[in-house]
């Protein structure tokens, strides 16, 4: 996918992490909204080996779907692995072919991903969630004032789940990511 798609960015991601078992990843990924849907692979902890494996059955669902694959890493090593992008800070300063999100917490890291350009953004936490047990969250309010000051679409991620969809619309956000709100938990 080159960057002339970015406009055409799905509203639901799933973010994967080791929590999430093989065969419920798979699932889950075979059920989300054709065409409407990405995957952040994120699965960090995984020796590269199996990380490597078990991202090729994730984009062979993926692409029968027509979902969207982002992996975490570098814009290389999502080119190496055919994604249609990266997850991440930028590695270089060279142009970009591939799709690129970062994610951000506070103003400084919205201005940052502004600065590098970033295709989509991943503001957390909205809510609390099972992910990061204890984190200081969003809430709505800061949520929505940081939302508003980005450049490209965000994704409220932390705690959400399908049923605050047209929530998150309002608090300026153009979709949502879940682990536990698209899995299960």
């Amino acid at each position: 996918m080159t960057r002339r798609h970015r406009k055409n960015l799905p509203p639901v991601w799933l973010m994967t992490d080791e929590r999430i078992p093989v065969d419920a990843l798979l699932k889950t990924v075979a059920g989300l909204p054709k065409g409407r849907a990405g995957v952040i692979f994120r699965h960090y902890r995984t020796p590269s080996a199996q990380r490597r494996s078990l991202f090729d059955q994730v984009v062979a669902i993926a692409r029968r779907r027509r979902l969207l694959v982002f992996v975490a890493g570098t814009e290389g090593l999502a080119a190496a692995w055919k994604a249609d992008g990266w997850h991440g800070p930028v590695q270089s300063g060279g142009r970009r072919l591939l799709l690129h999100s970062m994610a951000a917490h506070d103003r400084v890291e919205v201005e940052r991903a502004q600065r590098l350009r970033a295709d989509l953004l991943f503001l957390s936490p909205l809510f609390a969630t099972r992910s990061h047990p204890g984190a200081r969250t969003l809430g709505p309010v800061r949520f929505a004032a940081l939302a508003r000051t980005a450049s490209m679409p965000v994704i409220a991620l932390g705690g959400v789940k399908a049923d605050h969809r047209r929530m998150v619309k309002a608090l300026g956000a153009s979709g949502w990511a879940a682990i536990d709100g698209l899995v299960g938990g």
